[in-house]
């Protein structure tokens, strides 16, 4: 695995100059309506997880995927400013990190698979401060926990892949409380399927979301 994480998220991607939300489309003042869509209406039965791995569009399909997974939602997390935007959160005012906010079933999937697929596969949680190439503390690794018993899992998981040498690195991922979430702009909402031709989402959603697929077949909603 840490040869295939490393060609995917690592020092290979840094020749690309684009990078997450750099690509707005001409229509974003009118967008199409997601594929994702928003926070769902009816909680009922739904628990939520809030997760931050870098630019939110590959960590909002590659949940999104996943049996049990009613919605996911990007937006913005870990900062001081309410209601964010793109801007603001891209010019490090904030303190805020890309962040997805995933409604799920658990009696169908669970908050430590949640975290196991996270840890082990969204993304590299051993960048500090980037994912590729993407750079800066908006681009963090982020966990936050609602309950004391997610702070555990989220806990014992890294020291799980840590200790298994899942990677070369040791984990860096910050494990911090919930606070609040922000849903980004409507824009970016469903971004990787609405837009499948862009060159980000190409050259480095797209092995985000076929990394989960590889390493979690089992758990994938069929059809996606």
């Amino acid at each position: 695995m840490k040869s295939q994480l490393k060609s995917l998220f690592g020092i290979g991607l840094l020749a690309f100059t684009f990078a997450c939300g750099s690509q707005q489309p001409a229509d974003a003042q009118n967008p199409p309506r997601s594929t994702a869509g928003f926070a769902p209406t009816n909680l009922t039965g739904l628990a939520q997880a809030t997760f931050a791995g870098g630019c939110f569009w590959a960590q909002e399909e590659a949940f999104e995927q996943l049996k049990g997974v009613k919605q996911v939602v990007s937006g913005y997390a870990g900062g001081t400013k309410a209601n964010p935007t793109y801007e603001e959160v891209a010019d490090k005012t904030t303190g805020h990190t890309e962040t997805v906010q995933i409604y799920y079933d658990p009696k169908i999937i669970s908050y430590q698979k949640l975290a196991d697929i996270f840890f082990t596969a969204s993304h590299d949680p051993t960048q500090l401060n980037r994912q590729g190439p993407d750079a800066g503390p908006e681009y963090r690794s982020a966990a936050f926990y609602r309950t004391p018993e997610e702070k555990k899992i989220l806990e014992a998981t890294i020291a799980k892949v840590n200790a298994a040498k899942e990677y070369d690195s040791k984990i860096v991922t910050q494990v911090v409380p919930f606070q609040k979430f922000w849903p980004a702009e409507d824009y970016h909402q469903g971004y990787y399927r609405l837009h499948p031709e862009s060159s980000y989402i190409v050259h480095v959603s797209a092995h985000k979301v076929e990394h989960v697929q590889k390493l979690f077949p089992k758990d994938l909603k069929n059809p996606l």
